[in-house]
């Protein structure tokens, strides 16, 4: 594709650093063209306040990484398929936390505890677990978990829930890039140690995380399938061990796997 001949326009951002000035153009030229649909060079740049020249080298780029296609024989730019995944992960997480926050407002109100839904997520080399929604429990002293903090792979019912997930081989890369902080004396702090609660999760069904991350602190957690059947994320009820006690574990953990059904069932998966 040869360079398009074109002038004018103001670059925005004219004070910000090199790079992020480049990646605000281009964000600029990706929403624009996202709104015209289909336009020439000479449009999108117009709609962006760039020179022809400066918006051809950001569409080209974009264009390279998939998140823009170009029609030879029209010459004209469209929003491509990788955009299209980013905005599909993002209805995705949507459409999730929207599922979940109903049934998560009734586990809660039955049992009188917080509960929290999280997700694996790439980070550096590895994975991590991550909450998207949280719905605090009624009582004086409650477990808090701000949306979007990470939970330990290996010190979290989630986090193990989500391993249990995936092949046993990715589990064991992902723990290995993985600092095994040892939070408590309960923590587990070796690959194999992990990745053996890891296996017991997959025969089980569930994870506790027993004082695992913090002292007087169970949590029980359950893995929530997707419309394709896969686990698209993970349901957690977490409380002082004062009152999460041995001998409650079992009804807590019924209330989670009925509420992690009917989840199920909201996302589209029809054997929930």
């Amino acid at each position: 594709m040869s360079e398009p001949n074109g002038r004018g326009g103001r670059p925005r951002g004219a004070d910000a650093p090199g790079g992020v000035r480049t990646l605000e153009r281009g964000l600029s030229v990706l929403w624009a063209l996202a709104t015209l649909r289909e336009a020439p060079l000479s449009q999108v740049a117009r709609a962006a306040g760039l020179s022809a020249s400066t918006a051809y080298r950001l569409l080209e780029t974009l264009r390279q990484q998939g998140f823009v296609e170009w029609e030879e024989a029209s010459g004209l730019f469209r929003v491509g398929l990788r955009a299209y995944q980013v905005g599909a992960a993002f209805d995705a997480a949507h459409a999730l936390t929207a599922a979940a926050a109903p049934e998560m407002r009734a586990l809660v109100a039955e049992l009188g505890e917080s509960a929290n839904l999280a997700v694996l997520r790439p980070h550096g080399a590895g994975l991590e677990a991550a909450y998207v929604h949280q719905v605090e429990g009624p009582q004086l002293v409650r477990m808090f978990t701000q949306t979007g903090a990470s939970a330990p792979l290996h010190a979290s019912g989630v986090g193990k829930v989500l391993l249990a997930a995936r092949p046993e081989a990715e589990a064991r890369r992902a723990l290995e890039a993985t600092t095994l902080t040892p939070y408590t004396p309960h923590t587990l702090t070796t690959v194999d140690a992990a990745l053996a609660a890891v296996a017991r999760v997959r025969e089980d069904g569930f994870a506790l995380d027993d004082q695992e991350r913090e002292l007087g602190v169970r949590c029980v957690a359950v893995p929530v399938p997707g419309a394709d059947g896969r686990v698209a994320a993970a349901l957690s009820v977490s409380a002082p061990t004062s009152r999460l006690t041995p001998d409650e574990v079992p009804r807590f953990l019924g209330a989670a796997q009925a509420a992690a059904s009917r989840i199920a069932v909201r996302l589209g998966h029809r054997d929930a």
